[in-house]
This record gives structure tokens, C-alpha cells and sequence, in this order.
């Protein structure tokens, strides 16, 4: 029995063909092999189109089956993780009315942040746990505003996951954890947002049939079956976020736990069962994959914009010609504090830790008689390290002190020196474990199934790969305190 995986990412979709009875991968694949590129039609401005998600699906999946490890008629379940946060918008034929909106698009901040005001701070934070922000409700509302023509053929209003669930069944639902992560969702009355709908004037016939992440979201239809060339019928039994889906691949379930993941963006996600909200709305609390009206489970949020996408700016700027791999090895020849070159990582939109606030990115100090690529390399990993410290610092003031952080030996985790950064930063040893979205998708697949009875039992095979301790957290705190400075001066500027 065969489980299928289906990451939807921002730079490509990855599938994983996964073997139900001991859960190890029998096949992997993603598309494209560059970085999907992102529309944007202005400065802030940030689209994918749905149907290229769709496509990519479609053709990584065929090199799976390419491979011939497994029969594809064996497949039994679908699940799926995405992006978060992207507006998709259907009309009544099912067909795309525009691109989507995408979650690092920053259009929609003073819709979001005006929200936030007039529906009031109190009455935010205690029942959608979060501001408007720049969420998809905001983003819904710009649509509202500017592009009236679409907004009134708009049938239904989906998250990126849904719009490939629908293309494999025909059918759209959504879930609690969705809709709270789009801010549609009143924790206190557990169903969609009254006065998100009497705030912005939209209407409650917009959203799909509320079910449980773990569930039957549909059945394949025959026409996207002989597609794909798998079994008609089979479920898409689980769709989920790709931050709460991160956690879930790494067996992050129970308040106190927490995971870190450092792809084309930064997160640290933690579990709580409290209904507590940041009062700036820096950090964000969404309703995780295994959250009920009577056992509160919440997904508490730190996210940075610009992680792997600096990364991959400072290759395309300083190292064109060499591998991911050859550009750590040269970071470790540069010391801790990379001979006092120093890095902001935020040029990917507004960044929510910031109170919202686009400050770009900077490269600071630069010495023409010092400095080597050795050093370039070293201060973007650590001032992306010290990025989630400072994201870290604002979500223990919301209680969260983990001893310890889960994550996936992936992206930036790839990396000795960011990892090590990463800890000493933090003062907290991260356990590296060998997991992707794709992996947690099929996974998680098969509980909504019920091929599993839990998710202890679906991740019983995973094994710890590594746990990093903190080697020099005294020599990181300088860095840090010194790259704090900086970022409050170009934060005073704004």
C-alpha cells in the first residue's frame, strides 16, 4: 500500500511515493529544477499562477513514476502541504479568476492593519489570535477594492492546497487550520469570522465545507486519474500548511514542542493549548493539524521572509559558479562574526516580526581591504541566524521556551555553519531528523485515511539523525547584540 506526498512550494512542487508499511520513501521527485519564478508587477507585489502549481504536480510526479520502483495503481491515499497564506479565487465553473496572491505579497498591509483597528485590537487578538495583517483575508479584501469585476464572480475562495485537491477531485473544502491561517476563523465562536465578514463586506457562501485536516477531502476523478496515471477514486485525506505540515513531519504535535524549518522563508513553529495571542501580532498563532474545539492545539508562528531567498540572492550575486555545498565549505573559513561584515536578511516583502515594516536588506560594513568571499558567505547565514533569534526573543514572551528544536536535516539546516549559528544563537541544541513536506504530506495522508490509527504510529520509523549543542554561545551574543543595533536604526528610520 502506497501513499503520495504533494509539497506545493514556492520555488517548485516535490511528490514522495511513500510505502504505508515501514514509511520509507520509495521515490522522490520535484519540479522545476530552478526555482520557480514569482510575478511582480510592483515593488511588494508577489503571484504564482495556480495552474503552473498544477503542472508541476503533474510533472513531478511523472518522474516518480519514471522510475519504476512501484506501481502507481498502488497508490491509496493523497495528502497535501503548501504554501500558506495564498488567495486562490474560483468562479462558479471552477475556473482561476487571476493569479494567486501569494504569502510574502505585501499589498494588503494597511487593509489588513486598518482592520485590525476598527475591529479592535482586544476583539482581534482574543478571537482570530492574530491581526488582519497581510493575510489572505486582507489580500481578499484588496481584490474587493481594486479588481471589482473579478471580486463579483468570485464563487469560492481557496488556499493554494485546496486549488490542487480541487484539480484532483472536483471538490473544494477547507479546514480550521486553513481558514485561521487566512484569518477568516473566530476561535472563540469555531467557525468563520463574523466580524471579518461585517468588516470587509464579504460573504460567508465564499468559503468551502468546513472539515478536519484529517479527512476525506475528496475523491480522484477519473479525468485527473488517467492523468496522473493513478487509481480513480483513492483520498485526498489530509491538506495542511506547510508550516504546520513541517511540524507534523517532525513529529511536532504537543504543546511545549517545537520545529524549525529554514527554506525559501524562516519558522520557528511551537505547540500550545493556551488561546494566546502576541498583542503586536508579530509572531502568529493558526490552528495546528491536530486541533479540536475541545483540545485546543495551536501552531504559535515566528516567520522571516527572506531565509533561503537571501541565500540564494547572495549565490547569484557572489557565488554563480559554485554549489550550495562548496558555498558552506567556504563560509567555514571565515571566523565567528565574519570579521565584523554584517547582514540584514529582509528583502522578501513585509516582514511580520517587524510590525510589518519593509526595511530591505543590507550588507553593512563592508572593508574593501579585509573582507573575502569566505566572509560574504559566513555574515548571510549568520545574520539569517540572528533573524530567528530575534524572532525567538518575541515568541518566549509569549511563553514558549522550548528546550529543545526539531528540524529537518533540509535548506539552510544543510548547512554546518548555519546550524551551529543557528544554536548558538538561540542558546537552544537542535535535533536534526531526515523529513520534507512531501514526506509529511504522504504521512499524514495516511491518518486521514485511517491506514494509521495515530500519528505516533506514522512516524514510528523516524530516526534522529544528529543533535547539535551549543558550542560558542558567547561569541554569537556579540554578533547578535552588535546586528540588533543595526536593525533598530534602520527600524527608527522608518
Amino acid at each position: 500500500m502506497l501513499l503520495l506526498g504533494i509539497d506545493i512550494g514556492t520555488s517548485s512542487v516535490k511528490v514522495s511515493i511513500i510505502d504505508a508499511h515501514n514509511q520509507s520513501v520509495i521515490a522522490s521527485a520535484q519540479y522545476p529544477d530552478i526555482e520557480a519564478p514569482i510575478i511582480a508587477l510592483q515593488s511588494g507585489w508577489a503571484e504564482q499562477s495556480p495552474d503552473d502549481w498544477w503542472l508541476q504536480t503533474q510533472q513531478a510526479l511523472a518522474r516518480c513514476h519514471k522510475t519504476g520502483k512501484y506501481n502507481p495503481k498502488d497508490i491509496a491515499a493523497i495528502g497535501i502541504a503548501y504554501q500558506m497564506h495564498g488567495l486562490v479565487l474560483v468562479d462558479k465553473n471552477r475556473n482561476l479568476l487571476r493569479n494567486s496572491i501569494i504569502w510574502c505579497d505585501s499589498r494588503a498591509v494597511a487593509l489588513g492593519d486598518s482592520a485590525f483597528e476598527t475591529i479592535g485590537k482586544e476583539q482581534c487578538l482574543t478571537h482570530m489570535l492574530n491581526s488582519p495583517g497581510n493575510f489572505t483575508a486582507a489580500k481578499l479584501a484588496w481584490v474587493k477594492q481594486n479588481e471589482p469585476d473579478i471580486y463579483d464572480r468570485i464563487d469560492k475562495v481557496m488556499l493554494p492546497g485546496d486549488y490542487i485537491a480541487l484539480k484532483l477531485t472536483g471538490e473544494v473544502t477547507t479546514s480550521p487550520s486553513a481558514l485561521s491561517e487566512g484569518i477568516f476563523y473566530d476561535f472563540k465562536e469555531n467557525d468563520i469570522s463574523s466580524d471579518v465578514l461585517n468588516h470587509f463586506g464579504f460573504e460567508k457562501k465564499f468559503f468551502p465545507e468546513i472539515k478536519p485536516v484529517f479527512a476525506d477531502h475528496g475523491r480522484v476523478s477519473k479525468q485527473a486519474a488517467d492523468l496522473l496515471g493513478i487509481t480513480p477514486g483513492i483520498p485526498v485525506a489530509y491538506k495542511a500548511g506547510d508550516q504546520p505540515n513541517n511540524a507534523l513531519s517532525l513529529n511536532v504535535l504537543n504543546p511545549g514542542e517545537v520545529a524549525a524549518n529554514a527554506g525559501t522563508s524562516g519558522v520557528i513553529y511551537g505547540v500550545s493549548d493556551q488561546l494566546k495571542a502576541d498583542k503586536q501580532s508579530r509572531v502568529n498563532t493558526f490552528a495546528h493539524v491536530n486541533h479540536q474545539d475541545d483540545e485546543k492545539r495551536l501552531g504559535v508562528l515566528l516567520c522571516i521572509n527572506g531565509t533561503g531567498s537571501f541565500y540564494r540572492w547572495i549565490k547569484n550575486m557572489f557565488g554563480q559558479s559554485l554549489s550550495y555545498q562548496q558555498m558552506n565549505a567556504a563560509a567555514a573559513k571565515s571566523p565567528v562574526g565574519s570579521n565584523g561584515l554584517l547582514m540584514l536578511p529582509f528583502g522578501n516583502g513585509a516582514e511580520r516580526m517587524l510590525n510589518n515594516k519593509q526595511i530591505g536588506a543590507h550588507i553593512q560594513h563592508i572593508d574593501l581591504n579585509l573582507h573575502t568571499p569566505a566572509d560574504i558567505l559566513r555574515a548571510a547565514q549568520e545574520g539569517i541566524a540572528c533573524a530567528f533569534r530575534y524572532g525567538f526573543d518575541i515568541m518566549r514572551e509569549t511563553g514558549m521556551n522550548p528546550t529543545v528544536i526539531r528540524a529537518g536535516k533540509a535548506n539552510m539546516f544543510l548547512s554546518d555553519i548555519f546550524t551551529q549559528s543557528f544554536v548558538d544563537a538561540t542558546g537552544v541544541p537542535v535535533e536534526l531528523y531526515e523529513n520534507d513536506g512531501s514526506l509529511g504530506a504522504a504521512l499524514g495522508a495516511g491518518i486521514g485515511a485511517g491506514i494509521f490509527a495515530s500519528p505516533k504510529e506514522a512516524f514510528g520509523a523516524q530516526k534522529k539523525l544528529a543533535t547539535i549543542e551549543p558550542q560558542n554561545t558567547q561569541g554569537m551574543e556579540k554578533v547578535y547584540q552588535h546586528w540588533k543595533s543595526q536593525l533598530k536604526t534602520h527600524l527608527d528610520k522608518i
